[in-house]
């Protein structure tokens, strides 16, 4: 379904799990492989160059490599076949020591680490520039005060900057659990048969310390042909980053209704507009981030259950994650290029959030007065008397502060300056600003010295 491909998983990370850098990854597998039993004298040196100019995706037949898999069962066992047959071309005494003592999970399961690898490395990049896309905006907008809301109704008043560092402070935890997850999971999977190596015999411990440092990966204490855990791991990862992205899709798009107008998506020709209707502009890259959102749950699932793997090698679990964890990197990673252009461009309207406060005409700043008064009278008394009040102002349609000035009990204890700046939710924002500068100094000192990789 490739039509959906730009708008479902339009990024980067797309690249990192074509067929051909499926067949890539699996193939710089088996050269590696050469290399290290050639380095340990398992196999003659003379047949590592035929098998690794052998090792090149665009050599292979991919319409005939997904024929076979069907029969086969796996990628691997065809494409093992046709290795050998074009090693064979080259060098037939070559041919004999391809894919020599290793399984197929082997070569499957490493070339996706390596796939992965390349997509960690793109992710952990665009994570950090989509952080420093929200430090700015929380920097930018860390006095803009808007209508905080619990249960969808209008509570207390907030900050727009005090909503983005709550993103950001989120992405700062993401960003210290990837760089935690790397080293377990960025390792060989090289076990041989049953997991045991049996086929190099006393070789085998030494091909795979050879191996791993070939590809770059540390080598496991033991091969994990049944034990998924390290996928799993990767998958919660971009399932957990895509549900911080789409609590802020969420908030962005509710606060763009029409009759919140309190930010908006960039206006960008073309983008955005109904079939129907010429007037809409619709939040399109919320709708983008919410689909992967609504989408990993489900493929999170399907990894979950993959964990109940039989014995030393497993039947369907395994298989089932082939498609699945890409699919969740795809949908994530395109999430996050989504949300770092929203939060780049969005649009602000400061004075728009300045009205919002102004629709429950003082409501919004009932509990400022009850807590001035509780001083006095005490909390329930306080509590109670508030509250009739407040109903008192919905029932004549009348102000906050005018059903105040006429109360006996209230004007006892509060002058009218006093209600006045009680009432003012430009100045009841409570530990906004320290909230955020907070997480933006620990985001300065998370990022200081953080080398990303190449």
């Amino acid at each position: 379904m490739t039509l959906l491909t730009p708008l479902m998983r339009g990024n980067a990370l797309t690249a990192e799990f074509t067929d051909s850098q499926l067949l890539q990854g699996m193939l710089d597998f088996e050269a590696a492989l050469a290399r290290a039993q050639a380095d340990c004298g398992v196999i003659p040196a003379t047949a590592v160059a035929p098998i690794a100019q052998s090792c090149r995706a665009e050599l292979f037949d991919l319409p005939a490599l997904a024929e076979s898999a069907r029969s086969a069962g796996n990628l691997a066992i065809p494409l093992v076949r046709q290795l050998t047959a074009r090693v064979k071309q080259i060098d037939p005494e070559a041919a004999r020591y391809v894919h020599w003592g290793a399984t197929s999970q082997d070569v499957i399961d490493t070339g996706l680490i390596l796939q992965l690898r390349s997509a960690l490395n793109h992710t952990q990049r665009s994570l950090a520039n989509l952080m420093e896309a929200f430090a700015q905006q929380a920097l930018r907008y860390q006095h803009t005060v808007m209508p905080g809301r619990t249960w969808l109704q209008q509570a207390l008043p907030v900050t727009w900057g005090l909503k983005l560092a709550g993103t950001l402070d989120a992405l700062l935890r993401w960003q210290e659990r990837l760089r935690q997850l790397r080293p377990r999971v960025l390792v060989l999977q090289f076990g041989g048969a049953a997991g045991t190596l049996a086929s190099l015999r006393q070789d085998g411990l030494a091909v795979a310390e050879r191996l791993a440092q070939e590809l770059t990966l540390t080598l496991p204490d033991t091969p994990w042909h049944t034990q998924r855990d390290r996928l799993l791991e990767v998958g919660g990862w971009y399932a957990g980053v895509g549900g911080t992205l789409g609590k802020f899709a969420q908030d962005f798009s509710l606060l763009m209704q029409t009759e919140v107008a309190e930010v908006s998506e960039p206006a960008v020709a073309g983008r955005g507009g109904s079939s129907a209707m010429p007037h809409k502009r619709n939040p399109v890259s919320c709708a983008a981030i919410l689909t992967s959102v609504q989408r990993t749950p489900g493929l999170m699932a399907t990894l979950f259950s993959a964990q109940l793997q039989q014995h030393e090698r497993a039947l369907g679990g395994w298989q089932a994650e082939w498609e699945v964890l890409p699919e969740i990197a795809m949908l994530v990673g395109h999430a996050l290029e989504e949300t770092q252009q929203l939060a780049l461009n969005m649009q602000v309207f400061p004075q728009k959030m300045r009205d919002n406060l102004e629709i429950t005409h003082g409501l919004m700043m009932a509990e400022s007065v009850t807590l001035a008064l509780a001083a006095f009278i005490g909390k329930q008394d306080a509590h109670h008397l508030m509250e009739a009040l407040c109903q008192q102002a919905v029932e004549q349609g009348r102000s906050l502060r005018a059903v105040l000035v006429e109360n006996p009990r209230v004007m006892a204890h509060l002058r009218e300056s006093q209600l006045t700046a009680l009432l003012d939710p430009m100045t009841a924002t409570g530990s906004a600003e320290p909230f955020v500068q907070r997480v933006l100094t620990r985001f300065k000192e998370q990022q200081h010295g953080t080398e990303l990789p190449d």
